[in-house]
C-alpha cells in the first residue's frame, strides 16, 4: 500500500481503527474521520505509534450532519491530490427515534445518507486516482429487513420504531448502495464491494441510548471476535491483489457471498439512489 492512500471513516475506534492501523503498516497514507477531534487526535497517536507510520492523520466528521459531511468533503479534497481508497466504516444503532439537524431520522443519515453524500463529493478525485476502491461496511443484519424497504416511510414516522429494524434496513441500504454505485462505475477502475465483518467486541452500541443492545453484547462479549480479526475482511478489500478488478459483490471472512434476495433488488437500489440524490440535496 506504500503511495496509496486510505480514507476511513469512524477510523477512531473499533474496526475502522484496526482496519487503519492494519493499512498504515502495510505503507498506505491513512486519514481517519471522527466526530470528536480528542478522540480523532488520541486514535491518531495510537495508530502512528502501532503501525510505525507517521503518515495518519484525521479529519472531522459528523455523519449526521449533512453541513459537517460537505465541511469533510472539502477538507480531503483540499488535502489529498489521489483517494485510493474510500472505507464506508462508520455507523451505529439508536433505541429510540431521534432526528438529525437536517430533520431526518438518525440512523437513516448516520449510517446511509451521510456516507452517500460524501461518497458522491468525492468520487471525481476517486476517478482521478484510479484504480480505486470503496468498501462499504454493511452487515448480516441486512438480512432482517424482511420485505425489503419501505419506501413510504424510510424516515419511520409513521411504524412503531425498533432500533434494530431500522438498523437492519440501514445495512440493506448498504448493499443497494454498493450495487447500484458498482453498476455505475462498471465503465471505470474504481470498484466497490461490502462487507460483513462478523460479531465484533468493540465499541459499537456501547453508547448513546441503546441500554438494551448493550446489555445484549456484554453478555455475549466472550465469544465475539477481536476488531482486528472483524477489520481482515476490510483490510483485504481495500489491498489485496486477489479482488483487483472485483466489484459489485458481498464479502464474508473474505469469501464473496450471495446477500439476501431483497438485496438483489436492482429496481429498489436504483429507486434508493434516486431518493438519496434529493434528499442529499445533489438533485
Amino acid at each position: 500500500m506504500t503511495g496509496r492512500t486510505v480514507i476511513i471513516t469512524g477510523g477512531n475506534s473499533g474496526i475502522g481503527k484496526a482496519t487503519a492501523q492494519a493499512l498504515a503498516r502495510l505503507g498506505a497514507r491513512v486519514v481517519i474521520t471522527a466526530r470528536h477531534r480528542e478522540r480523532g487526535a488520541t486514535a491518531v497517536t495510537d495508530i502512528r505509534r502501532g503501525s510505525g507510520n507517521d503518515a495518519v492523520e484525521c479529519v472531522p466528521l459528523d455523519l449526521a450532519s449533512l453541513a459537517s459531511v460537505r465541511a469533510c468533503a472539502a477538507q480531503l479534497l483540499d488535502r489529498l491530490d489521489e483517494i485510493h481508497v474510500l472505507d464506508l466504516n462508520a455507523g451505529g444503532v439508536l433505541s429510540r427515534r431521534i432526528e438529525t439537524e437536517d430533520g431526518f431520522e438518525a440512523q437513516f443519515q448516520a449510517n446511509h445518507l451521510g456516507h452517500f453524500l460524501l461518497s458522491q463529493l468525492l468520487l471525481d478525485r476517486l476517478r482521478h486516482s484510479a484504480p480505486a476502491r470503496i468498501v462499504v461496511l454493511s452487515s448480516w443484519g441486512h438480512t432482517q429487513a424482511r420485505g425489503g424497504l419501505n419506501f413510504d416511510d424510510l424516515q419511520w414516522v409513521a411504524r412503531p420504531y425498533r432500533g434494530s429494524l431500522v438498523y437492519s434496513a440501514t445495512k440493506l441500504m448498504n448493499l443497494y448502495f454498493t450495487f447500484e454505485l458498482a453498476r455505475r462505475l462498471a465503465d471505470t477502475d474504481v470498484t466497490v464491494n461490502a462487507m460483513h465483518p462478523g460479531y465484533v467486541a468493540s465499541g459499537f452500541a456501547m453508547s448513546g441510548d441503546t441500554t438494551w443492545l448493550r446489555l445484549g453484547i456484554m453478555v455475549s462479549r466472550p465469544f465475539a471476535r477481536s476488531p482486528q480479526k472483524g477489520a481482515r475482511t476490510a483490510v483485504w478489500l481495500a489491498a489485496s491483489d486477489e479482488v483487483k478488478g472485483v466489484t459489485g459483490k458481498y464479502f464474508v471472512d473474505c469469501r464473496a457471498k450471495a446477500p439476501s434476495a431483497d438485496a438483489l433488488d436492482a429496481d429498489k437500489a436504483r429507486r434508493l439512489w434516486e431518493v438519496s440524490v434529493e434528499l442529499a440535496g445533489l438533485g
